[in-house]
């Protein structure tokens, strides 16, 4: 993805894990198409773009592994 202008206007929300202590923290927005990630600490940087189902094996493997 890389430039943040096709994404002006979509809903940007902070993971449920990052603290309001700052640090390591991501933002995820969707669209249809699209699960967008950024740092919050750097709105304007560089995103990332995953395919839903990308997206979902993603977080799926992370709570496994986290738990393992």
């Amino acid at each position: 993805m890389g430039n943040n202008a096709a994404l002006t206007g979509i809903q940007w929300r902070k993971s449920s894990y990052s603290g309001d202590q700052g640090g390591n923290c991501v933002e995820v927005a969707e669209t249809s198409a699209t699960v967008a990630v950024r740092d919050s600490k750097n709105p304007a940087g560089p995103v990332l773009g995953f395919r839903p189902a990308v997206f979902a094996e993603f977080v799926v493997w992370s709570a496994a592994t986290a738990a393992g």
